[in-house]
This record gives C-alpha cells, structure tokens and sequence, in this order.
C-alpha cells in the first residue's frame, strides 16, 4: 500500500487487548491431548490441520490456534482493536515505518475477519482484526469447569535483544509501561506493557530475538494453579512443570510455567493488579533484587532465561536471531559472576517504586 503521511503524523490503532496466538505444532494430536484433555481449553472448531481453542469466559472464537506444520513457532500475535477503521489505521502505521503488510478480508483463522498482520520492527509477527465470530461465553456453566480452570487469555510475552528500542516502539503504538527491570547503570532487562487494564498485554524480556517466551492464561484463583500441579503428577507428567508454582514479584501475580510436547512455554497466571488510571506508577525493580522474579525468593532455573520458541515471517519462515549485546539478567544475577540480595544494605528494602514516590 502507498503511505504519503509521516510516521509521526499517523494515529496508532486503537488496541482494545491481546487476542490469540496462532502457534505451530509438529503434532497436531499430542497438541490437542495436552491443551484439551489435560488444560481444559474449549474446542471452537477443528479439521486436519489446525484446532481453534478458547478459554470459559471467551466470546470470541478462539484465543489459541494450533496449526500443524514442520516447525514449532508462534505464527502470529494478535491483537482486537477497538473499530473496523483501527484495522486501517495498523495498516498505515506500519507501512509507513517501513514494515512489511498483509491483508485478508477474510481473515487468517477460522472465525476471524478483516485482518492485517505485519512484520513490525522487532520483528514479530503482529495481527490486528475487529470483525470475530462471536461463540458461548461458557462463564455459567459450572458444569464443564475443572478445578484448574482456565477463565481468560492474559498475555504473551517476547523475547527481544534491545529491551529499551522495543518498549519505545510499543509505547508509539498506544501501550503503556506498567513495570520494568533495570539497573544501576540504566540496563533495561525487561519491561511489561498493557493495553487492558491489567499489569499487561505483552512483555518484552532481554535475550536473543525475536522469539515467544510465553502465553499466559488466567484462572480465578490460586488454588486453581495448585490443581493443575495436582493433575499433572497424577498424571505422571511432573516433568512439563520448568518454573514454580509460585508468586511473582513483578506484577503480583501467582504463577505456573509449563512445557507443551514441542516446548512451548505456558504460564497459568492469576490475581494481578489494576492498572487503568491514567497516573497509574511505574513500579521499577532493581535487577538484583531477588524477589523480582519469584516473590519467595525462590531461583529461577536457567531454561526460564534461555530457551524459548522461534516466530515466523509472513511468509511461514522462521526469523533469524539478533544476539543481545547488553547484560544479560542470568548472568548478573545467577552463578559465580553474578549477585542478587533481599535486604539490600541490610535494609528491609527492595524494588524501586518509580513514580509512585
């Protein structure tokens, strides 16, 4: 498409959430055997080739889809905006940074409209729609829910070499910084960016990219989670938890990491905390701070840092890594060469309420 207006001059789409991952799976059964038999997400519609998923108090069509195909990766984050007019507006704006478009009235997924997917300067594969099928909202039907329950679609998380160009972009395209991790020298590790009124719709964390780190869904409660824990090691499958349970510093939140059969990292996350004032503060955690991550104190074992899943250009190929030339957070803050505290100085302090003092 021919762009004539500056960047600078072009309104962002107006982002209403994060939506569904389209994800690849090597196999398309054991997929299924993992998110439907043993995590309990909704099947919408299914064929030979991909399976569409939704959480219970989902009315649109799907949140995950799982698309066979010789490579696992994340094929596209997408995202709902708020109008059919804000699907032009994300066209624009990345045609005019020079991002590769695409377009599909008829949508990329099954139950999906009007959509534009972009390759966008971290590059991600990003999708914006508004057109959806709408399906039950099964919220009331206490009959199909499971004691680890997942309710709703929380977040996605990304793995970038350059936390501080990435934040910046999103905060061009109408997100908003609700925490971060840094340093004392101005290393940023991480930072989680929220579009809903939650601690976030996305999260950038420093390492070789682009890559998904992981996509998170919420239950009510934390007793949930423990259930989920529960039925794996009745179901001798202990060995897909990599990280907790336990609760997170960063966001509040308490949380689950798990592994699918290709290795793609789930986090079953719950009760974190308003963010939707326009003054809402910025909390920001000192990187060696030893309750950042896991509010215990608990370590963070090393695959949580290093391994994560590769994402795929529009064209369906993977993308190559650009390695992170600043510091990076295992290595500050795990083994011989790095530290962390929990009082700092020998005080009963902690992370860094930004501006919130």
């Amino acid at each position: 498409m021919t762009v004539s207006e500056s960047p600078a001059e072009l309104a962002p789409p107006d982002i209403v959430r994060c939506a569904y991952l389209d994800l690849v799976v090597t196999d398309l059964a054991k997929a299924r055997e993992f998110y439907v038999d043993v995590l309990g997400l909704i099947v919408t519609e299914e064929d030979d080739e991909a399976i569409y998923l939704r959480t219970l108090e989902e009315f649109i069509h799907h949140n995950l889809v799982l698309r066979k195909g010789p490579v696992a990766a994340a094929a596209a984050f997408a995202y709902r905006v708020r109008t059919p007019e804000d699907v032009d507006r994300a066209e624009q704006w990345f045609a005019a940074r020079g991002c590769r478009t695409e377009r599909r009235a008829d949508g990329f997924a099954k139950g999906i409209g009007d959509s534009v997917r972009v390759t966008d300067p971290l590059g991600f594969p990003y999708e914006f729609f508004y057109d959806v099928e709408h399906v039950e909202r099964l919220a009331w039907r206490y009959d199909l829910y499971t004691p680890g329950a997942l309710v709703r679609l929380d977040h996605f998380n990304q793995v970038t070499p350059d936390v501080p160009t990435g934040r910046k972009y999103l905060e061009d395209l109408g997100f908003r910084v609700t925490e971060d991790i840094q340093d004392d020298e101005g290393t940023t590790y991480a930072a989680w960016l929220r579009r809903k009124d939650t601690v976030h719709d996305t999260a950038l964390t420093g390492g070789d990219g682009p890559r998904l780190h992981h996509i998170a869904f919420s239950t009510h409660e934390k007793h949930n989670i423990l259930s989920i824990c529960d039925k794996l090691g009745a179901l001798r499958m202990s060995d897909v938890i990599e990280r907790g349970p336990g609760r997170h510093g960063v966001s509040n939140a308490f949380y689950l990491y798990i592994r699918d059969p290709d290795g793609h990292r789930i986090e079953i996350y719950t009760q974190d905390y308003y963010t939707g004032d326009p003054d809402n503060p910025t909390v920001t955690w000192d990187v060696h701070d030893n309750q950042r991550r896991d509010w215990w104190g608990n370590p963070v074992v090393p695959s949580w840092y290093t391994e994560a899943s590769p994402v795929l250009d529009l064209d369906g190929n993977p993308q190559p890594l650009k390695e992170r030339t600043d510091s990076s957070e295992m290595a500050v803050t795990v083994g011989a060469d790095g530290f962390s505290y929990t009082r700092k100085g020998g005080e009963d302090k902690g992370f860094k309420l930004g501006t919130s003092l």
